[in-house]
């Protein structure tokens, strides 16, 4: 039994295509978006040699918007089982796979080419008896459209489910150090944690996108949790060298969470999510040096009313008065 890490872009699609290349009998796919040649390939070439190839998709964005069609008409053309994702969640965001019921991957990554070429993401790959029985329990139930209830003993971390709690309780037993890299910080709870980590002395590194890369409806949220952690003097970098996608969390050096899971109240309470928390030497001494090479390749966020106000004026006309930013020339705020 054993874990093993997968990083991006470092990393390509290789160990992914191995994989499925060397599937015998069956491949499950659950994924959000899904529209990388390579791996549709892979995945139809998998059929095409006997293995029972099942894959959930995504049918859209909450907003409507369908991204998944063309995906899933060559997949089904080319002999694959294909369904929607369960319906009784607003959206699934979980990206995994399950190769002949004894190797999984957890994955921050879809299968888009984007993100295995321009964006930091991670997968976690497990053969641990235990961790890939839960992964094909949830996929087997969505697919049936039964109740999964990973249950307060689960070994991973699941959304609607245990999350809220697994990452809090990370952050809560961190002494020393934590580090995070994650799109969105919305989640005021996980937002309150982090400020208590803060104020109990542990030094707290965030990586994360810049707020013009939010929707509009998340700016408020978003920009305002990045804002009470900055005023606390929590450092917050952008990073300079490559696009963040990651779903990261690193406490002390020893224990991190990998997954699917944005740091917002919507992935906690309303979609189909999936992370996994591991020890492994190997792993944690890879995270570091990701996450210092990344820190090193970043810059502060100009979090100020003066930055946001030069940052956002484009994508959001109404910024001033979204934010409650001071328009005053000398005003400078935060």
């Amino acid at each position: 039994m054993s874990r093993s890490i997968i990083v991006l872009p470092d990393d390509s699609a290789k160990p992914i295509v191995e994989a499925i290349n060397g599937a015998k009998d069956s491949i499950r796919i659950k994924m959000f978006l899904f529209s990388d040649p390579t791996l549709l390939q892979t995945v139809i070439d998998a059929q095409r040699r006997g293995v029972r190839v099942r894959v959930m998709l995504n049918p859209e964005r909450r907003d409507g918007e369908k991204e998944n069609g063309d995906s899933r008409r060559m997949l089904v053309e080319g002999g694959v089982e294909v369904i929607d994702s369960n319906p009784h969640f607003d959206l699934t965001h979980e990206k995994s796979m399950v190769i002949d019921d004894t190797t999984a991957f957890i994955q921050s990554l879809n299968w888009e080419t984007k993100n295995i070429t321009e964006t930091r993401d991670y997968a976690v790959v497990t053969t641990h008896k235990h961790e890939v029985e839960e992964i094909m329990e949830c996929f087997d139930a969505d697919w049936t459209r039964t109740d999964f209830h990973a249950g307060d003993h689960s070994h991973l971390i699941w959304c609607i489910g245990n999350a809220r709690q697994r990452l809090g309780q990370l952050i809560d037993d961190a002494k020393h150090s934590l580090w995070l890299q994650n799109e969105r910080y919305q989640d005021p709870t996980i937002i309150e944690h982090l400020v208590r980590a803060n104020r109990r002395g542990v030094e707290i590194h965030v990586m994360a996108r810049p707020p013009h890369k939010l929707k509009r409806e998340k700016l408020i949220e978003g920009v305002s949790g990045l804002r009470v952690l900055q005023d606390l003097g929590v450092k917050i970098h952008k990073l300079k060298h490559i696009k963040l996608h990651a779903k990261l969390l690193l406490a002390d050096n020893a224990r991190t969470i990998i997954g699917s899971i944005n740091i917002a109240p919507g992935s906690f309470d309303s979609r189909r999510e999936l992370a996994i928390e591991v020890k492994d030497g190997h792993i944690i001494d890879r995270v570091r040096e990701v996450l210092r090479h990344d820190w090193e390749n970043s810059k502060p966020l100009d979090l100020s009313d003066e930055g946001l106000l030069a940052e956002l004026k484009d994508s959001d006309p109404n910024v001033a008065e979204d934010l409650a930013l001071s328009t005053h020339k000398h005003g400078k705020g935060k």
